[in-house]
């Protein structure tokens, strides 16, 4: 079997592994709405591409589109976690049977470069060369940068694969791309003057020595992709045949003995923190979720990034909501593990319900505290942050819960490379894009008909009331779980 023939075959049975998957038909929701989202993304693409070209036309410098492509790249690194798997995700099957087993991390990794995704970056540089050529930019030079570009977004997605990979390991790892991207926002955040000094320069030098940069990222690519063979490989050799670092033995079991007195709720309570701190999965989401909002509060409170007063709501809610919708999204899915023996006692699921909500609305006290600093500069009015907090523990959270119903993916405690179920399925996303987008839209409604202070007021009281009707919202819940329990136990068994 040569290279080709086995490139074709892989990518065969990983589609007929998508097509037999549990949550094939809720897959196909997701699929329908990432062409929809897709679309919108391009309409984007052509109209930055276009705009892009007009400026450069006017600037007469064929390099003009790299003084945006750190922002491009950052983009395109965040829009990744969407749409790209890791090949070692993929790999698991292929380690036991009688293939190249480096050919086989090779066919994954070209499939990830010949991916739609890449390509429709395409939208942008494309629309960008014609406009750029022909307003007298060189033609040779133009498109020699719209190749560039190119290659520079295929090089972000060798990147991605890098961190990816790293980051489950450990969280550390951030710091790469941090650095990587960091420093063009540092200049930006520190003096804006100083910033379009730099852009002009890079633009001017770049613009002189563009054919370098050709060759420069080609080898970058290559070098790239042989970084990411060889660890992928690595890594999941390891993890499959067993070899992985063993855990720590624990010094000391914290016992939360004041949760006792909360009953049944009580120990559903102590359940969800020691799930947090013991497995793998469930602790690097909540340190995830606490790092970036971490870093958006210190933008906010001492940058003038989000001065302005909706983007100051959307990141203001966002850091209440980050938590929760990573987190819910999921929601039963690492019970989904020991379903069974939840079922065995009556009501043991609503107990465990009630225990989520409030460890969730627990979790809310932590941003507040983060937000300090920028309540104290000014940038977060406190009727806002405690508008945003009960919305969150009221609104978002119902909605967030209702995928206790459909959920039926197991997710593993402790996450692997080589894991499964970590793509989101259709009622997934509406929600998640629901519980991002509709505070927004309604306090942008009741601004435009009352004001700010009568919006924060609204907000809050639809927040508490829902807040306080959370017994009666989550009992409906458990009973339509109920209802379809049979389903959902197979499709939980089926995905262990």
């Amino acid at each position: 079997m040569n290279r080709l023939q086995l490139f074709r075959l892989l990518r065969r049975n990983n589609n007929l592994s998508y097509r037999r998957s549990p949550a094939f038909e809720q897959g196909m929701v997701a699929k329908i709405l990432m062409l929809i989202g897709g679309g919108i993304f391009v309409i984007y693409l052509l109209a930055g591409g276009i705009g892009l070209g007009w400026a450069a036309s006017e600037e007469g410098e064929a390099a003009f589109v790299f003084g945006m492509m750190p922002i491009v790249l950052v983009i395109d690194f965040g829009l990744r976690f969407m749409v790209q798997q890791t090949p070692d995700m993929l790999m698991k099957p292929y380690m036991l049977l009688p293939l190249p087993r480096n050919s086989v991390i090779e066919t994954f990794l070209v499939t990830s470069l010949l991916s739609t995704y890449n390509w429709l970056w395409l939208c942008l540089y494309v629309p960008y060369g014609i406009i750029a050529s022909m307003g007298g930019c060189g033609i040779l030079a133009t498109w020699g940068v719209v190749l560039c570009c190119q290659l520079l977004t295929l090089l972000n997605s060798q990147f991605y694969l890098m961190v990816r990979t790293l980051v489950n390991r450990n969280l550390l790892w951030w710091i790469v791309p941090i650095l990587v991207y960091g420093w063009y926002w540092l200049f930006l955040a520190v003096d804006g003057d100083l910033f379009e000094k730099m852009v002009d320069g890079m633009i001017e030098v770049l613009s002189s020595v563009w054919w370098l940069l050709l060759p420069l990222s080609l080898l970058l690519l290559i070098g790239m992709f042989f970084v990411n063979r060889k660890m992928q490989f690595a890594y999941v050799y390891e993890e499959v045949s067993g070899q992985a670092k063993k855990p720590k033995e624990m010094k000391h079991v914290y016992q939360f003995s004041f949760l006792e007195r909360f009953g049944q709720t009580g120990e559903y309570l102590k359940l969800e923190i020691k799930s947090v701190m013991r497995n793998k999965a469930m602790r690097t989401r909540f340190w995830s979720s606490v790092c970036i909002i971490i870093v958006f509060t210190l933008l906010i409170a001492y940058t003038p990034i989000y001065d302005g007063m909706m983007m100051a709501n959307f990141w203001c809610f966002y850091c209440f909501a980050l938590y929760g919708i990573t987190s819910l999204v999921k929601v039963m899915g690492p019970e989904g593990n020991y379903i069974d023996l939840l079922m065995v006692h009556r009501e043991n699921i609503l107990s465990l319900l009630h225990a989520k909500y409030y460890f969730h609305c627990a979790i809310l006290l932590l941003p507040c505290l983060l937000m300090i600093p920028a309540i104290i500069e000014g940038k977060f009015p406190v009727l806002m942050v405690l508008a945003y907090l009960l919305l969150s523990s009221g609104l978002l959270y119902f909605i967030m819960f209702q995928l206790v119903v459909t959920n039926k993916q197991t997710m593993p405690l402790d996450q692997k490379l080589t894991g499964k179920g970590n793509i989101e399925s259709g009622p997934q996303l509406i929600l998640e894009l629901v519980a991002m987008f509709l505070p927004i839209v309604l306090v942008s409604v009741l601004i435009f008909v009352f004001n700010e202070q009568t919006a924060y007021v609204v907000l809050a009281i639809i927040g508490l009331l829902l807040t306080l009707a959370h017994p009666w919202w989550l009992r409906n819940i458990y009973h339509r779980m109920m209802k379809r329990r049979y389903e959902n136990l197979e499709g939980f068994h089926a995905s262990r």
